[in-house]
């Protein structure tokens, strides 16, 4: 495959409240190549809030994108400078969020009925930094349908600021009548404006994004543009992004991300658990790369608990991980059981893999210890301690009687 793809090809969308720096070490585990980005960051948060908060981040995540949010010029180039000192591939200006709360703000999708004021932020931007300096935005706002419309737009931010990537979310912005979400489903699709805009300009890099759920449908629109961002869709069903690297970057099976590290001690988790629970549906075919990734997943999430993060803020995020497969409900429901917050995340996992090996109409289903298991990454070991038994609720179909040892 041509070596010279763009590293826009494939993106994981920026999502509030979702595609936090956990988020992100979860999607690395999936894709190498895949570009991920923050959540959006307004330039108010890291002017005068907590900058260590809204920017540290694990090295694996690299190639990773700093999104901003902000219409001030000098603070888009203060914050621009941050995301270089802090080691962002890239930073990233939103001129696509259509929310009420973000227009008070002066900044979003309504900045695109002022596409000089946004070509200043974006030029004091590229002259703070030597990062490439990206925009994200809709083909246009309100019910307007006009294309010269989000012509105009991108002519002007690339001639005013030498701008060359810009991320389209091929549906317009209504920015009065709908929430957010309601914008991300409402407004018609039109990819079309996006092929047409790569026709026009043909020497600046456009990436697609709005409504893209499959592979299939990946490949078609990288027919027409540079690179395609998803987010829902990389969320949901996330094991979709095992394959990304080998159909879409020609990397070869061997350095696949998810695959087992091959650790000639025995002692990962992905070997362990796969010696334990040889009968479950997660070790069926590629599925083992689930559970390797999942084991990765109880490393970080050791790793993240000794620093003081509670295992279920990380947790949440790998939910869909093994969507599609038999027992995956009954896996997801051990995953999120609250009463389950103060156990080693080893010991969560290796109940949820058994509840996977569990025949459905199996009621209730009863837990002993899995044996101590040996981190690949933490080296923390799963001991057993005095166990807490735990008796069935009816937020759990199947109700399990687990006997849960931390």
């Amino acid at each position: 495959m041509n070596q010279q793809l763009s590293p826009w090809r494939l993106c994981v969308a920026p999502m509030m409240d979702w595609t936090d720096r956990h988020c992100r070490f979860f999607h690395r585990l999936l894709t190498r190549r895949a570009r991920l980005y923050t959540e959006m960051v307004t330039t108010g948060a890291l002017m005068h809030g907590d900058v260590a908060r809204h920017l540290r981040f694990n090295a694996e995540e690299h190639p990773l994108a700093l999104q901003l949010g902000g219409s001030e010029v000098a603070d888009l180039a203060a914050c621009a400078r941050l995301a270089q000192q802090w080691g962002y591939d890239e930073v990233n200006l939103n001129i696509g969020c259509p929310s009420e709360r973000v227009q008070r703000g002066a900044f979003g999708a309504c900045l695109m009925a002022e596409p000089e004021l946004v070509a200043d932020g974006l030029k004091a931007m590229q002259d703070a930094c030597s990062l490439p300096v990206t925009v994200k935005h809709r083909v246009g706002i309100d019910r307007g349908e006009d294309y010269g419309f989000v012509r105009d737009f991108v002519g002007t931010l690339a001639h005013r600021s030498a701008c060359t990537v810009f991320i389209v979310h091929a549906r317009n912005a209504w920015l009065q009548g709908l929430s957010p979400k309601e914008n991300r489903e409402l407004p018609p699709l039109r990819y079309e404006q996006v092929y047409r805009l790569k026709a026009d300009f043909p020497a600046l890099r456009f990436v697609i994004n709005g409504g893209i759920g499959s592979d299939e449908q990946i490949a078609q629109h990288l027919e027409q543009v540079d690179g395609v961002m998803l987010g829902r869709h990389a969320y949901h069903e996330p094991f979709a992004m095992a394959g990304w690297d080998q159909r879409f970057f020609g990397d070869s099976a061997d350095h696949l991300a998810g695959e087992p590290s091959g650790d000639p001690s025995g002692n990962s988790f992905a070997d362990s658990f796969a010696n334990s629970f040889p009968d479950s549906p997660a070790n069926s075919g590629r599925a083992l790369d689930r559970q390797t990734v999942e084991a990765q997943m109880v490393d970080y999430m050791q790793s993240q608990r000794e620093q003081g993060t509670p295992w279920s803020h990380v947790s949440r995020h790998m939910l869909g991980l093994y969507n599609g497969l038999p027992g995956a409900r009954r896996w997801r429901q051990v995953w999120s059981d609250h009463r389950l917050k103060n156990e080693a995340p080893a010991a969560v996992m290796a109940l949820a893999q058994r509840a996977m090996q569990q025949p459905p109409a199996a009621q209730p289903m009863q837990w002993a210890a899995a044996p101590p298991v040996a981190s690949a990454v933490s080296g923390v070991s799963a001991e057993p301690a005095a166990p807490s038994t735990l008796s069935p609720t009816s937020d759990l179909n199947p109700p399990l009687s687990l006997e849960v040892l931390s």
